[in-house]
């Protein structure tokens, strides 16, 4: 009999253990924290993902349950140049090795080239998933090449009037100097 998995509730052991992989399109929806990122909401968009469990040997010389996760998607952002949208792909191609407990996964993450989490009787696969595309995405979204010529001033009409408007506090010394006689 094989043993279902589901990405809300998983058993990472026993998913490491069968060799078991697990795919899907998700809707942007499921992945609030991501979808506040987003210049605008957009129902259609999905996330691509996959995830392969594996035994991988850690630093320390032992087999430990491991995850192979992929993902992908395009967001669209805000420029921060222009202002405007910008696509953003975004792809994760990350190695993650679970140990029993926190101090473990402290003590072997310095060291290891992978990932180290403490395993959790029911893993969410998706938060993971969630937290690897919010660090994917770039710190300032920007167009390599602004569609629109960037407005780097501002002017305003009122602005003007108001600067033209200013008389100069001294213009009556002025007026007064003229009057003076010698």
């Amino acid at each position: 009999m094989s043993k279902t998995f589901a990405p809300g509730r998983l058993d990472v052991a026993a998913f490491a253990q069968a060799k078991a992989s697990l795919s899907a399109h998700d809707s942007i929806q499921k992945y609030e924290r991501l979808a506040q990122e987003l210049r605008a909401p957009e129902a259609d968009l999905t996330i691509d993902w996959q995830a392969d469990g594996e035994q991988r040997s850690a630093v320390d010389g032992s087999r430990r349950p491991a995850l192979h996760l992929r993902a992908q998607a395009t967001l669209p952002l805000t420029c921060q140049r222009c202002m405007g949208e910008v696509r953003v792909p975004l792809a994760v191609d990350r190695h993650f090795v679970f140990v029993p407990d926190e101090d473990t996964a402290a003590a072997l993450d310095e060291a290891s080239d992978d990932d180290v989490l403490a395993l959790a009787p029911d893993f969410d696969l998706r938060a993971l998933i969630e937290d690897e595309l919010l660090m994917a995405l770039p710190l300032v979204p920007r167009h390599d090449e602004c569609p629109d010529a960037v407005q780097l001033s501002v002017q305003s009409a009122d602005f003007d009037a108001a600067q033209e408007e200013k008389t100069n506090p001294f213009a009556a010394l002025a007026a007064l100097k003229h009057d003076k006689p010698n």
